[in-house]
């Protein structure tokens, strides 16, 4: 069943139980309302009656042409019966329709033989409804009777139920039609605003079964009415064009991969074939030796990248972090450039008086800042100054690597830790280089609960920041230190 369907079904057997219940109150609040008019209209006829009636002490006397009786007309006084009988059954006075007699005494039966609802009874085929009171006088059975008086006067009073019955009738049946009425009206307005309200599933549902892969530029049609399916439309395009950006860096990663790691191979290739094709003297050999094994380094470095890329979110996290304290580690650290032509040029300072502890993985930390210092190197002057600094924030600590380098235009510097992205500064210097460092340092910056920025500014160097989360021991977030920047005495020396 569809949903348009289910939800039709839903709404319109919910107005049903309403107009059922809203209708049968209805018909019974009408029932007694009629009641209740019947029983005033033969309330006021009873007493009407009874004003024609005089209680003495020695009796009571019907005298209706002393006192006439005015019987007061509603919408059943032109059907009024009535009658006036003594105690014994005899009629002294009725109403002028034909047989009222026989009529009332069938009337008075009800009561005489304990009828379970006295008050109405069937007489030809018709529903009638009875009232009867008795006019009495208390006095001694052995006193006698004047001429004309009685010691018991029983009043009776019957109209026709048809009227009711009949107007009843008719607010039933209006009742069903308009009921009915409604619910049909009901049903294909809301088949109607069901279709319309999911119209837009449908053709969400229709657009995606028609998408093919091979093109991830096409999104589901939104309503455009700032709604829940709106909502919904926008929420899985936003999927689309991330699952769209996802498919197209994989495609473009793939590419340049295979372009990084094809390069070397053919270099290594096409030098052993051609010191193949002859001999050669030792030196020569020693020479082609010496250039595949650069290649193959610079191969073993795109590989090692490309693994760790390529590495799933669920792996990428480091397990056995340790809790350093980077103003500690960094210096330490640096002593791995101490053979490094530049070696000079590296300058350690600290932002901060106190330790910045955080967690790190020691040794892909050392990659990580590897990385930018590399980065720093190959593309800032000899003799310029590569800084590292260290310090806290409010969320954690951080660590910094700035030049005064080539640096990188503002266009560039989104994409600075895309894999193989390589500025247009960088391609013109002719600086050797796969793209892969700054990717693999904000691989690992995230796989420790960090993160790394950039900024920079073309002709005037760069700086990339490392921000690590505090570790839970480090109350040093909350502190209010006083800064100092220190420049080192000697180019690995912390700075005191």
């Amino acid at each position: 069943m569809t949903m348009t369907r289910r939800l039709t079904l839903f709404f319109i057997t919910t107005l049903a139980a309403v107009l059922t219940v809203f209708s049968a109150a209805l018909y019974l609040l009408a029932d007694r309302h009629l009641t209740n008019q019947l029983d005033d209209q033969l309330g006021a006829a009873t007493r009407t009656l009874a004003s024609a009636a005089e209680i003495e002490p020695d009796g009571v006397e019907w005298e209706p042409a002393s006192r006439p009786l005015t019987l007061a007309t509603g919408p059943f006084g032109d059907q009024l019966y009535w009658a006036v009988t003594t105690e014994g059954g005899q009629v002294i006075d009725h109403s002028p329709q034909p047989g009222v007699e026989e009529f009332l005494a069938e009337a008075n039966a009800g009561f005489q033989s304990g009828h379970r609802n006295p008050r109405r009874f069937n007489h030809a085929g018709r529903a009638w409804q009875v009232a009867r009171v008795r006019l009495t006088r208390e006095f001694s059975p052995t006193a006698a009777l004047r001429p004309g008086r009685h010691r018991e006067l029983i009043l009776t009073v019957v109209v026709p139920l048809d009227p009711v019955h009949g107007t009843l009738r008719v607010l039933a049946v209006t009742l069903v039609v308009l009921t009915v009425t409604v619910l049909g009206v009901a049903l294909v307005a809301a088949r109607y605003v069901c279709q319309r309200a999911l119209a837009p599933v449908v053709q969400m549902a229709e657009a995606a079964r028609l998408m093919r892969t091979a093109d991830l530029t096409e999104r589901l049609p939104t309503p455009n009415t700032a709604d829940e399916l709106d909502n919904l439309g926008r929420a899985f395009n936003g999927l689309l064009d991330r699952l769209g950006e996802a498919f197209e860096r994989e495609r473009r990663f793939a590419g340049e991969a295979s372009h990084q790691l094809r390069t070397p191979l053919t270099a290594v290739i096409g030098q052993l074939e051609v010191a193949l094709r002859r001999e050669r003297e030792p030196e020569e050999y020693r020479r082609v030796l010496g250039s595949v094994l650069t290649q193959a380094g610079r191969l073993r470095r795109v590989v090692e990248g490309l693994l760790f890329l390529a590495r799933s979110e669920s792996d990428a996290g480091f397990p056995n972090l340790e809790r350093v304290d980077l103003v500690e580690w960094l210096p330490g650290r640096l002593v791995a450039w101490a053979e490094h032509a530049r070696v000079g040029d590296l300058v350690f300072e600290k932002d901060q008086v106190g330790a910045t502890h955080a967690a790190i993985h020691p040794d892909l930390f050392g990659e990580l800042l590897d990385a930018l210092l590399d980065n720093a190197m190959k593309y800032s002057e000899p003799g310029t100054p590569v800084t590292i600094r260290t310090g806290r924030e409010p969320k954690g600590v951080w660590v910094e690597v700035a030049d005064h380098g080539c640096g990188v235009t503002a266009d560039e510097l989104p994409q600075l830790f895309r894999p193989f992205f390589r500025s247009e500064a960088a391609r013109k210097r002719g600086v050797p280089g796969t793209g892969l460092g700054l990717a693999v340092a904000a691989r690992i910056a995230g796989a420790m609960g960090g993160s790394i920025d950039a900024e920079s500014e073309s002709g005037q160097g760069s700086r990339f920041r490392v921000h690590l989360p505090a570790t839970e021991s480090d109350d040093a977030a909350s502190e209010v230190v006083v800064s100092s920047s220190v420049r080192s005495t000697g180019p690995l020396q912390r700075a005191q």
